[in-house]
């Protein structure tokens, strides 16, 4: 989404970066574990496919991609994102017809960097960009039946459960985006600024 390829937004422990094409090669290294393909439901892709995937997602304006940094990796590694990623949290507006709800994705790609509240912060963060800087008003999720971290987050958060899929083995939950849980979100993320990139 060209509409953040300019913005990065910080927080506690994270900064949130658009996904370009000098982090597709770590993100590529990521995609090909078994466990990742699984939990994000994704194929496998060629590097090459990789590089037309960012590039096509960076163009489409209802796609809007971030990477997730590690701050404390950033801040020790003179600014190298490449060894400060983690993950990517995305929101993805599927329906043309209404541009007040999207849908989001996040993954933690790095073993060592889960449980130590990255998601949860990328996840307040990305949801805090949506009804501030995209005017959404409802976010959905859609978590495999055995992703039970991701379950037990999203779910904290407020997220309820709408539907379930025995055939692609998912729920998909929903958040409205009320005056209160605007207000918890802010709140849950007091250092959250936006920023220029680059």
């Amino acid at each position: 989404m060209k509409t953040n390829q300019n913005t990065k937004i910080e927080a506690g422990n994270v900064y949130l970066v658009p996904y370009e094409r000098g982090h597709v090669l770590k993100y590529h290294e990521w995609m090909k574990s078994e466990e990742l393909q699984q939990l994000t439901a994704s194929e496998p892709l060629t590097l090459d496919e990789e590089y037309k995937m960012q590039e096509s997602w960076r163009n489409d304006n209802n796609k809007c991609t971030f990477i997730i940094l590690s701050k404390e990796v950033y801040n020790k590694s003179c600014q190298n994102e490449i060894d400060s990623m983690v993950g990517d949290v995305n929101l993805f507006l599927n329906d043309d017809e209404d541009l007040t709800t999207a849908e989001i994705e996040i993954m933690i790609a790095e073993p060592a960097a889960r449980g130590k509240g990255f998601g949860k912060e990328a996840l307040l963060c990305m949801i805090r960009y949506g009804f501030e800087s995209l005017k959404l008003e409802t976010i959905t999720a859609k978590i495999g039946y055995s992703n039970h971290p991701s379950i037990s987050m999203f779910t904290k958060l407020g997220f309820q459960e709408e539907s379930k899929s025995d055939v692609f083995e998912e729920i998909t939950y929903k958040l409205k985006l009320t005056d209160h849980i605007k207000q918890f979100v802010i709140d849950s993320i007091p250092q959250y600024e936006i920023v220029k990139y680059r």
